[in-house]
């Protein structure tokens, strides 16, 4: 299976700004959503953004709303994650997927993952 390749983490103050990066050549942005998922320590897996086949929707977390969106690039085959205000609580690895539609629990191409460390 190809994996997405992501990019962009890195350390943080509170109330900073990452845009973290997905490669994602062997999905086509028309015919799969593609979600950001993350693991923050000690709780379970989210789905913090995706947007739908086409581009015509975005999904967020509700605790990212706001904060957070999601774009994608056809040209350079990239989705684009850009964070703002971040918190201690984003603190984690980010990785993005692809899947038949947002909401789904089953994803493809999985990357390895970009960590986001956000200091108090």
């Amino acid at each position: 299976e190809v994996q997405f390749v992501e990019s962009g983490g890195g350390l943080v103050q509170a109330g900073g700004s990452l845009r973290l990066s997905c490669a994602a050549s062997a999905y086509r942005f028309d015919d799969y959503a593609i979600t950001w998922l993350r693991q923050v320590p000690g709780k379970e897996r989210e789905a913090a953004a995706c947007i739908s086949a086409g581009g015509q929707s975005t999904t967020y977390a509700d605790s990212v709303k706001g904060r957070f969106a999601i774009s994608t690039d056809n040209i350079k085959g990239t989705v684009y994650l850009q964070m703002h205000n971040l918190k201690p609580g984003d603190t984690g690895v980010y990785r993005c997927a692809a899947a038949h539609r947002c909401g789904s629990a089953w994803y493809m191409g999985e990357g390895q993952g970009t960590q986001v460390t956000v200091s108090s």
